[in-house]
């Protein structure tokens, strides 16, 4: 059904499942985000697995010089742990989770098989675990495996620990469990003996505000030798207090073990050199076991060929070959990149990987040169803003990596390496570009990046670096939507400036929570002195009112609302009852259409909650309902926004995925379709587009959104024509240069042309024909329908670029949702696509399209489906970048239409010509040979390459085929650019149009 009954407005989700359907495009930016997991193939040592911490899994099988997304259909996105079967490389285990009690985290839900090498995937259980730190498989068994379940991060559970699967994961047993504290982070299995297992517990918790953490000493390093059945703490030579570890054996020599150890006094650098029955600390070099904080503890590694070669991953990754007495750096020294974790290949140790926050890289020479992080969209991004430049830029910060402005349509046919770049903002965080300057970009806490310049000012108010205030990684940087002036910053009071931060006025005072109850998440650690309630919250959400200056509505990370209505002066406690403290308000979006309707996102994960929470209010904050039907539990929403062109029009993001709503929130649908499982941190929407920021896969757009704005209340139409919105003509490639390789990563261009929806209800039983007519309403300058041939050719064949693929003419005629791309030509004249390669070869271009871009104005498009009409207008604008004048871009478009109708009268006239000489050819007689010797005169196709785009000679009279190439030469030379006509050209035309008239008339003499 395209709508159901008004008591419940959905929509059949099958309705953007066929082809052309509305589909979100990935635009980067593509360098690498945070990951912890990581697994190479020994036996196939250009192979290699990453998992991103919000991402997914991902592949290479060219040494890291590419990567593809492997894990994309499953329901979670974030990944702690992935480990190759040794006995069976096309066994892979995935456990879901970061892995890690850090801030800032996502959750998973357990343990995932594959048995072809990733290309598909089981669930295996162990869903209550959330965070999978770490996997080991037996070497001689792949259906024997340890699985490290550190639990939930921000309360207490039982589903933790150490597990055991000996039948690849139907079943499991607990084998090593403290309680309901305490998980594990770490297991490794004896490479000589499958029944030795060392793991590491760890007693920790997350707590509700941001870099609240509690650990304890209930953990450490065990060591079973019976397969699992008992296990032993490991003390002697360890020091007291053991909080975490990490562990590394040595293949070579299982004796020897290392271990970073961390207490409360700090970290260590370990070493056992008889199976962990005695431990030494074997350095006093700091470097190698330092760490940032918040569980990151360092992650040894060890040569499997050598037991005196190890390595730490560290804020440096650290290599030592004197058995960790002393260190030298490897990689990201001087600075650091926060490296997470490293794999090197048993058989060749000069290959390693290594993961960090920016992604994965590998060395074949030892590291010596590395491959790049350049090439993964996997950035973890918090927020999206989007200018007002054209194309417009996506904006926003990302963890460990500074911020990011993504173009959102790149010049050379996609989104490249040139159409993204830094704005000198902190990570973790707004950045929102000057809406009447888009050259000028604020971010962080908070600086002024100009494009200009290239340079970043500090602009903040100074009082912030003072006693009594406080900002958290992700502070809200937003604009006036009703005064561009005015910019609001938000710590734990509320700041405005109208001079770019030149002067700052505080508007509001403390909105946070003075005292509250200490969330029963916290547990076991809420006497701690740091779990002492105070007065710690800050403003995490800001929303100004698109409709009135002066009203403003804030919400807290500690779960209070509040508004004003007069620009600060007096504020108003708004927050409903049911809103525990820290429950995270971290989106508020003010009504579009109504002053007093606000919508609220709390997100409620770090209370140990999952569930879904969205707030709407009509009245001011008075009242406020729970609106999240449809929306499953087990994914904590962090976005809510209201369209801006309709009403009631909802978009929601989740730690999983985006939602929509077409009744005010009443009730919910996934909006997800193409989009891998990834925590949804903000969704915007800008003019048709709708834009996701991903907290692992960057930036995503769904272009178009006009069929969820036009689908309407009551009985199902049998066909619906959605009005199109606003086309821009944009060319869709200009670089002339060599093209782009289509290895390198890239991120998507929008459709090139106008896009046009239909609906059927039921497959058509005949013809279906979609027409666009030109501005009198009666010229049919395009025309698609279901019995036509497709347009796209084999480019594999031709091995040319992808994007030179042409869209499909071929109209479907099944029930459902379909769009259609109208590139916003006239038809094209045909060229066989035998001829493409000729013509790539010698012009290094795109294949000509052989027909004139339409004038900005308005079509009407026309779609008949079982003989009833549908029409709907269709404006078309200018690319606002282009200069020339309305008479320039007339004339250009006049000449070309002269040139593009002659070029078919030229193509008809071959045709005939062809089969009249066919005919003569087959007599005998002096009089045919003589009149097919002067049609050949006419035609002149011997030797031509009509369509090919070259140049002929031209010695001799014109020929047939010497004014068509030539006519096409011309129609693609005044079509390169948005530009009027040169004199020379206005004079060629003329000249070419006068031959053509002159061979038709001999041919039409002929013919009598």
């Amino acid at each position: 059904m395209l709508v159901a009954q008004a008591a419940a407005q959905t929509f059949d989700p099958s309705l953007f499942q066929a082809q052309n359907e509305m589909a979100w495009r990935e635009i980067g930016p593509y360098r690498g985000g945070r990951m912890r997991a990581l697994a190479g193939v020994p036996s196939q040592s250009n192979v290699f697995y990453a998992g991103a911490v919000n991402g997914g899994v991902w592949k290479t099988n060219d040494y890291g010089r590419t990567w593809k997304p492997i894990f994309d259909l499953e329901p979670s996105g974030s990944i702690g742990a992935i480990a190759v079967a040794p006995s069976d490389p096309k066994i892979l285990y995935v456990g879901s989770g970061e892995g890690l009690q850090r801030p800032d985290l996502s959750t998973g839900d357990g343990i995932y098989k594959s048995e072809n090498a990733g290309e598909s995937w089981t669930h295996l259980g162990l869903r209550d675990g959330q965070q999978i730190a770490h996997l080991a498989v037996d070497p001689r068994d792949p259906n024997r495996f340890l699985v490290a379940v550190m639990g939930h991060p921000y309360g207490p559970n039982a589903e933790r620990g150490v597990f055991l699967s000996t039948d690849g994961g139907k079943s499991y047993t607990k084998v090593l469990y403290k309680d309901e504290n305490t998980g594990a982070n770490d297991v490794e299995i004896d490479p000589k003996d499958p029944r030795i297992y060392y793991a590491a517990l760890w007693e920790a918790r997350q707590g509700p505000w941001e870099n609240s953490a509690w650990s304890g000493t209930n953990g450490g390093i065990f060591k079973s030798t019976d397969g699992g059945s008992t296990w032993a703490p490991l003390k002697d030579g360890l020091p007291e207090g053991v909080i975490q570890a990490n562990l590394a054996i040595a293949a070579s020599d299982p004796k020897r073990i290392y271990a970073a150890v961390a207490t409360q006094q700090g970290v260590g650098i370990y070493r056992s050199d008889n199976q962990g029955e005695h431990w030494e600390k074997i350095t006093s070099d700091e470097r190698p076991a330092q760490r940032i904080g918040g569980g990151d503890l360092p992650v040894p590694a060890v040569d499997p060929q050598n037991a005196d070669v190890v390595y730490s991953a560290s804020t440096v990754t650290w290599k030592s070959t004197d058995g960790g007495k002393t260190w030298s750096g490897l990689r990201g020294a001087p600075g650091g990149d926060d490296y997470q974790s490293i794999w090197i290949n048993p058989t060749n140790p000069k290959i390693l990987m290594i993961v960090s926050d920016q992604g994965a890289i590998i060395t074949v020479n030892g590291g010596e040169t590395w491959s790049s992080w350049y090439n993964q969209p996997t950035a973890q991004m918090y927020h999206a803003s989007a200018d007002n430049a054209f194309p417009y830029r996506v904006c926003g910060g990302q963890q460990e990596s500074g911020s990011a402005c993504v173009a959102s349509r790149g010049n050379d046919g996609e989104i490249t390496f040139r159409d993204w770049h830094p704005v000198g903002a902190e990570e973790y965080g707004y950045v929102e570009a000057d809406p009447l300057n888009p050259d000028l970009v604020y971010g962080g806490k908070l600086t002024r990046y100009d494009r200009r310049t290239g340079q970043t000012a500090e602009v903040g108010p100074k009082p912030l670096r003072g006693p009594g205030y406080r900002v958290l990684r992700t502070q809200p940087v937003v604009f006036s939507p009703v005064d561009p002036h005015v910019l609001y910053f938000a710590a734990n009071t509320i700041w405005k400036t109208r001079d770019g931060g030149e002067h700052w006025q505080e508007i509001s005072p403390d909105l946070s929570r003075k005292t509250w109850e200490v969330p029963a998440s916290v547990g076991k650690y809420r006497d701690t002195p740091s779990a002492k309630p105070t007065q710690r919250g800050v403003v995490y959400a800001l929303a100004p009112s698109p409709l009135e200056l002066g009203r403003l509505w804030a919400g807290t990370d500690d779960g209070l609302i509040h508004l004003t209505t007069d620009g600060g002066l007096h504020w108003k406690d708004v927050t409903p009852p049911e809103l525990k403290p820290f429950a995270k308000v971290s989106i508020i979006d003010a009504g579009h259409f109504d002053k007093s309707t606000a919508y609220a996102a709390i997100n409620t994960l770090r209370l140990d909650d999952l569930r879904p929470h969205i707030l709407r209010t009509h009245d001011d904050g008075k009242t406020w309902t729970e609106v999240v039907s449809g929306i499953p539990d087990g994914a904590p929403i962090n976005v809510v926004r209201e369209d801006p062109k309709r009403k009631g029009l909802l978009f929601a993001g989740s730690e999983t995925e985006v939602y929509v709503s077409l009744d005010d929130g009443d009730h919910w649908q996934p909006l997800r379709l193409n989009m891998p499982a990834t925590s949804i941190r903000d969704v915007i929407v800008k003019g048709d587009d709708l834009i996701a920021a991903t907290h692992g896969r960057g930036f995503w757009i769904l272009d178009d959104i006009t069929p969820l704005r036009q689908l309407k209340d009551g009985e199902t139409a049998p066909v619906v024509l959605f009005k199109p919105e606003t086309a821009m003509r944009v060319r869709w490639n200009t670089n002339t240069d060599t093209p782009i390789p289509p290895d390198e990563a890239a991120g998507k261009n929008p459709p090139d042309g106008a896009l046009i929806d239909f609906y059927l209800n039921s497959p058509a039983s005949g013809v279906v024909t979609l027409e666009i007519f030109d501005h009198t309403g009666k010229t049919v300058i395009r025309r698609y329908a279901s019995d036509q041939e497709d347009e796209e050719v084999d480019l594999e064949k031709l091995q040319v670029p992808t994007y030179w693929a042409r869209r499909p003419r071929r109209l479907p005629t099944a029930a459902g949702m379909h769009r259609v791309i109208w590139d916003m030509h006239y038809t094209p004249v045909s060229v066989s696509p035998e001829e493409l390669p000729m013509q790539a070869v010698f012009e290094d271009t795109a294949p000509a399209n052989h027909a004139p871009w339409v004038l900005p104005g308005t079509y009407t498009v026309r779609l008949t489906v079982d003989g009833t009409r549908y029409q709907q207008p269709l404006t078309v604008k200018m690319d606002p970048r282009v200069k020339t004048s309305a008479a320039g871009l007339t004339e250009q478009f006049v000449l070309s239409k002269k040139l593009y109708d002659d070029l078919q009268r030229g193509s008809s006239a071959l045709k005939e010509l062809e089969a009249r000489r066919v005919e003569l050819r087959e007599r005998s007689d002096e009089q045919s040979k003589a009149l097919d010797k002067k049609l050949e005169e006419i035609e002149g196709r011997k030797g031509a390459r009509f369509g090919g785009g070259g140049r002929l000679p031209v010695n001799g009279p014109p020929t047939l085929s010497m004014v068509m190439t030539a006519l096409e030469n011309l129609l693609n030379a005044l079509q390169d650019a948005d530009v009027a006509p040169t004199s020379q050209q206005r004079a060629a035309v003329m000249a070419q149009l006068t031959a053509m008239d002159t061979l038709l008339q001999r041919w039409e003499g002929l013919k009598k």
